[in-house]
């Protein structure tokens, strides 16, 4: 069973639909009493990191995807914010982040892009992977939909999975143990993203 989150803050149904179009089983949680039976749990974001987390925050519901994820070892997607939540902190606010990965979010550093561009970074980029079982079937150049200004930099080179460039070279999909995350929209990402989302769903 696939059970996203909504906590406010994405775009729930996209997922739904995909994972319709896969044939795999999936559910909406708004309480904490429907995560009770969840196998994954994708946990999307959309907007900045302390609107993000005062909204998970006050959804009554991060206790318990806590516990099956830091407990019960389930395994989590964070997407697009719900992955830069998985930091310790952000540069575009004060609240502090879940910390299930080490590491800050930080701005993307214009200055450092040659061609005249502006934030957000927003489009579609080849992504570079290592290999893992999240790309399973997806090629090294894959391309998938970006909507962000700040970008996950991990303390560990372990935890990124994969990389892109805007500017400059930055991890765009983290892991640790059972915790993933990725910064572009596989839900809006057609083949690409539906592989990456059925993938998640086989782990």
């Amino acid at each position: 069973m696939i059970t996203i989150v909504d906590y406010g803050c994405g775009n729930i149904n996209a997922f739904v639909n995909v994972y319709k179009r896969l044939n795999i089983e999936s559910k909406i949680a708004r309480t904490a009493s429907d995560l009770e039976d969840c196998e994954r749990i994708i946990l999307p974001g959309v907007g900045s990191f302390d609107h993000v987390m005062k909204q998970f925050n006050a959804s009554g519901m991060r206790e318990m995807v806590e516990k099956k994820v830091l407990e019960d070892g389930v395994p989590v997607i964070g997407i697009c914010a719900g992955m830069q939540i998985l930091a310790q902190s952000s540069e575009e606010g004060t609240q502090a982040g879940l910390g299930w990965i080490d590491g800050q979010v930080k701005k993307i550093d214009i200055s450092q892009i040659t061609y005249k561009t502006k934030l957000p970074h927003m489009g579609w980029n080849e992504i570079y992977h290592n290999g893992d079982f999240l790309f399973k079937d997806i090629e090294k150049n894959a391309r998938f939909y970006f909507v962000h200004s700040y970008y996950f930099e991990c303390d560990s080179k372990e935890n990124s999975i994969a990389t892109t460039t805007y500017g400059k070279v930055f991890t765009c999909a983290v892991n640790r143990n059972n915790i993933y995350g990725v910064q572009f929209h596989p839900e809006k990402s057609h083949q690409n993203g539906q592989q990456l989302l059925k993938n998640f769903a086989n782990l």
